[in-house]
């Protein structure tokens, strides 16, 4: 019930988050808002001829590029609108990726030890159970294959960006539901899940991968989700963090 939810919303916000958010820079991966880039960060090593998973493609941005530097790309999503929009940006830059409609919490439609990198890009807040995603993610890499994935930064989900305040509890983890009215007077229902750092390590060992680097980096110049954000709070705590696991 709740992934429908949050499919709905993205269906609802795609041609706006394409338009207003995205910017199709497709040089390379940029992992969030003011996240730095795979380019600076090199997370991920050499792509060329690698085969990559990504989940919660959303608009292919990261696949696309990926492909662009000799990867052979397959995004997945829940969203119909985002996968319209990712199939129609590959094919405005002559790249082949194939883009499936799937969830990330049932990866069982792929098969085992056939992937050397898995990535996700600001998504993985809105699965509900990470040590199950963690422990797929195992099964279909390759030994030695690499899984990086960012997300919101917990901490600096919990400040309120007007007056620098605490807005709610480190301690308070789990689902949240924001009802949302738009600039057209349209409401939406926003679903995901808050967790602390701990608890996202614990699922990545629960899931039996190695958590070999945790980042938390900022870019003072990112333009691409720079939008909405407040300069001095983002210069106090980084928005994104990434994590990097390996299968040993």
């Amino acid at each position: 019930m709740i992934e429908k939810e949050i499919a709905r919303w993205w269906d609802e916000a795609s041609e706006y988050y394409q338009k207003e958010i995205a910017d199709d820079k497709l040089d390379t991966v940029h992992y969030g808002p003011f996240g730095s880039t795979e380019e600076k960060l090199r997370l991920l090593g050499n792509v060329k001829g690698k085969i990559v998973l990504e989940l919660g493609c959303g608009g292919g941005q990261c696949a696309i590029s990926l492909t662009k530097k000799g990867a052979i790309c397959t995004g997945i999503d829940i969203s119909v609108n985002q996968l319209e929009y990712a199939a129609k940006l590959a094919n405005e830059n002559s790249v082949k990726v194939k883009f499936i409609k799937n969830s990330f919490s049932n990866l069982k439609i792929f098969r085992s030890n056939s992937y050397d990198i898995v990535i996700s890009v600001l998504a993985l807040q809105h699965a509900e159970d990470l040590s199950k995603i963690f422990t797929e993610v195992k099964r279909i890499l390759k030994k030695n294959g690499i899984f990086v994935f960012s997300i919101e930064h917990p901490f600096y989900l919990l400040i309120e960006p007007n007056d620098m305040t605490l807005s709610d509890s480190y301690q308070k983890t789990g689902l949240t539901k924001e009802e949302e009215t738009w600039p057209d007077g349209s409401k939406h229902k926003f679903f995901m899940y808050r967790r602390k750092i701990s608890d996202i390590s614990d699922s990545i060992i629960n899931g039996g991968l190695r958590l070999v680097k945790i980042v938390e980096p900022f870019d003072p110049r990112d333009k691409v989700w720079g939008k909405g954000y407040r300069r001095k709070l983002v210069g106090m705590i980084p928005p994104t963090i990434i994590f990097k696991c390996i299968k040993t």
